[in-house]
């Protein structure tokens, strides 16, 4: 009896973290990724005291995330982050219509200028579905010089993408989350970085997480090995 009651405790806990954190596989190439399928959003991501005048965002396309940073006096600090799918290819946008996301520095941000209601909007992938409705709520239109028509947006009825790389060039949240970033963070004015491959955590970046310590944990390793990634059933 003793040894039944162990083994079924055992199996409550397993059943409890597979429900905690939900898990996916992601092909890349050859290779399948057992990767994380969550928001990511913890106790320590709130929106209660967040002051989004004094929000700005990051977006990695090596971890294919998306970071809401604060300014609190000489602080930043981590509030919010989650999963996102940009371009089909991975470097800097030089044209109109080459699948790719724009690029931009601390220095020289990119800038929110447009929050538009997108819930009616449709686009044609050409992919057989014909028009279909593809922005989620909102559309935040980015100022991107020398480009035009970039901004981050939701996913209905292309979820499965994220994260990865499938979009024309704008940034795609679930729809869920570009609810959560809009009504917590996101305003017109509000500075975007978007870096390019191959750069890693700017040195604030590594401050931010420092400072919650135990209480936050980085997205899995294998938002960092997807580029060209394709889900598997």
């Amino acid at each position: 009896m003793k040894r039944l009651a162990i083994s079924l405790s055992l199996l409550f806990c397993l059943l409890a973290s597979s429900v905690a954190q939900k898990m996916r596989d992601v092909r890349v190439g050859q290779k399948v990724y057992h990767v994380s399928n969550t928001t990511d959003e913890r106790a320590v991501y709130k929106a209660e005291g967040v002051n989004a005048q004094n929000c700005f965002i990051v977006i990695s396309k090596q971890e294919f995330r998306l970071y809401v940073y604060e300014k609190v006096g000489r602080d930043t600090l981590l509030v919010a982050h989650y999963p996102v799918c940009y371009a089909k290819y991975a470097d800097n946008k030089k044209k109109r219509g080459d699948m790719r996301t724009p690029e931009s520095t601390m220095k020289k941000p990119f800038t929110i200028s447009q929050i538009q209601d997108a819930s009616g909007w449709k686009h044609d992938f050409h992919d057989g579905r014909g028009s279909v409705k593809a922005y989620g709520n909102w559309f935040m239109r980015l100022v991107t010089p020398p480009h035009t028509g970039i901004g981050i947006h939701g996913s209905t009825n292309n979820e499965s993408s994220i994260p990865g790389q499938d979009s024309e060039g704008c940034i795609r949240l679930r729809d869920a989350d570009i609810i959560h970033l809009k009504s917590n963070y996101a305003r017109v004015g509000t500075k975007v970085v978007i870096k390019p491959i191959g750069q890693g955590k700017l040195p604030f970046e590594l401050r931010a997480e420092q400072q919650l310590g135990n209480q936050y944990h980085s997205p899995q390793a294998g938002y960092t090995l997807l580029p060209g990634a394709q889900f598997v059933n």
